[in-house]
Formats: structure tokens, sequence, C-alpha cells
């Protein structure tokens, strides 16, 4: 993996930054900010300052909402699928992210990416820890780059550092009492409870059954993992460990309890009509899914989006 411990500006991702960068891009404008003139018209635009324009970048980018074309002068970006079925001002699913399981669905795009390591991409698929101090995690962190990435040169402890607060400050919500307007500069990440600050540089990330994690959410990450593993096996099967442990899979990411995985995947079973499947007998734990279901991960994504309509 290539490591990017950095681009974020130290800034903490917001509401309405993923929106503002897709419907930027649909209209016309430019997230570089190597060109002058439209650094100035993206800050005008946005609303915001040039560092802010390069943290709005680095989170839609990060989230899989941007795609980039490399030309000889510049980058160029312009909205991925992902980015338009959820940020879209006209047909976006949740354009503003007013449903919790929109908020599960940018954490999951945030984690699933094997290309590029951060921090909380760290956490969610590497890091043991339940109950740990933030100088613990940057040990553990330091001591495995060398392993996980493919950087030419030494990372510093500084970077590290600051990507670490990043991604703490974007996932545990603080104890103050919220003062009038200061929603807006919140995470949403943080409304998923998966971070929570127990101390002074001390935090709490609780491994159960997260029961507002909707369940198509839940599948949709099912399914995106089986498909990756599939390509090196060609089998749509998975044991229950793997599915619980592995890097990138959905009981690392969603930080699921084995006895939460177990509920999650009885109600997946019901949910998909049996195209999901698992046995848990004489020590065999093993999940399958029909080939006909293995790819069908967007049409339970919009199944999940249509319920909401429908209530």
């Amino acid at each position: 993996m290539k490591a990017k411990f950095s681009g974020h500006d130290t800034f903490p991702l917001r509401y309405g930054w993923l929106y503002k960068a897709v419907n930027h891009l649909n209209s016309g404008g430019k997230l570089q900010t190597s060109k002058e003139e439209e650094t100035q018209q993206a800050i005008i635009k946005l609303g915001v300052g040039k560092n802010m324009v390069n943290a709005i970048r680095y989170w839609a980018e990060s989230a899989g909402l941007l795609n980039s074309k490399r030309t000889q002068s510049s980058i160029e970006f312009f909205t991925s699928y992902n980015g338009n079925y959820l940020f879209n001002d006209e047909k976006g699913k949740d354009p503003f992210l007013e449903h919790i399981g929109s908020i599960w669905l940018v954490h999951f795009w945030l984690c699933f990416n094997e290309e590029e390591m951060t921090s909380y991409r760290y956490f969610f698929n590497i890091f043991n820890g339940e109950y740990f101090e933030k100088q613990v995690l940057l040990a553990h962190m330091t001591g495995d780059i060398a392993k996980l990435t493919s950087s030419d040169s030494a990372l510093n402890d500084s970077t590290i550092q600051k990507d670490i607060d990043t991604f703490l400050n974007s996932y545990s919500k603080k104890h103050s009492v919220k003062t009038a307007g200061e929603e807006q500069f919140n995470s949403p990440l943080t409304e998923l409870s998966l971070i929570q600050e127990s101390g002074k540089n001390y935090y709490l990330s609780a491994l159960n059954s997260k029961s507002d994690l909707p369940i198509e959410i839940f599948v949709y990450a099912v399914l995106k993992f089986i498909q990756k593993e599939s390509k090196l096996s060609n089998v749509a099967k998975v044991n229950f460990n793997s599915l619980l442990l592995d890097p990138f899979s959905p009981g690392r990411i969603f930080r699921l309890s084995e006895l939460g995985l177990g509920e999650k995947l009885d109600e997946a079973q019901v949910f998909s009509n049996g195209n999901i499947s698992w046995i848990d007998s004489m020590g065999l734990r093993q999940i399958s899914v029909a080939p006909s279901y293995l790819n069908q991960e967007q049409s339970v994504l919009d199944s999940y989006y249509k319920g909401l309509e429908n209530d």
C-alpha cells in the first residue's frame, strides 16, 4: 500500500463537504490548487479557505467519490459513480447525509481501500485494541508502516501524529457542550459512535452488535468483501473468522463482535431470501453467497433508499 498520511491539512471531515465536492465538479468547477485562478474560483464557490479546498478534495477522493486523470500539466478530478449515487444534487440518494445508513456507507467507502494506507484504514483494518491511548496507536502504526506500505522514505512521527489526530477528531465526539451552530463543524462520522473519548488521550472503540447499522449496508459490505476474496479463489464462500477479522472485512470495518457478526448474518440470510447463507455446526462456520446474488450490491443499496421513501 502507498502511505498517505497527509492531504487533509489536519481538517476532519465536515458535514456538507462531500456534497460540495461532488456538485462543484458537476457544475464545471475545479478542485486543483496548482492554478491560482482555479483555486480562487473554488474558494469563492465553496465558501471556504484554500486549505479547506484541499481538505474537501482529500476527503471526497479518499471516500471514492472522485476519480482523477493525470495530464501533462496537472491532475483533473471528476465525480465517480458512488459520488453521484449518493451526493448528486438532482438525483443523489442522500446528498446531505440525513440517514445513518449513508454515514455507515461513507465510512465503509473510506476504509475499504487496499491502495493507500491512512490512520483510519490502519485502525479499522489492522489495529486490535478496544481501549487505547493515542501514543500506543502511534507506536503500533510506526512499527507496522514499513511492513504495510511501499513508501521509499521514512515518515516522521509528527506527520503520522497529525494524521492520527485528524482521524480521531473525525470519528470521536468531544465531551464539551455543543454551542449553537457548532454542529456544522462536526464530522458526520461521529454519529456512528465507533470511537469515544474516555479521558485525555484515551479512547474506547468497543466491539458489539452495531444495532443502528442497517442490514442493507452490512450486506453491501459482505458482497464487496467476498467479491474481493473470490478474485483469488473464484468461489463465493468465506469462513466466519475471515469475515470477522480479515483486513477490509465487515467485521473489522464495522467493529463487530463475534456475537454481533452472527446476529447480522442471521438477519442477512432473511433479508437476502437465503442468497446469503451460513452454517455454524461442529466447528465449521462458513458463509456462502449464491452466484446470481454476488454482484447485486447496487440493488441492495437501492433497496435501502427505496425503503426510506416508503417509510
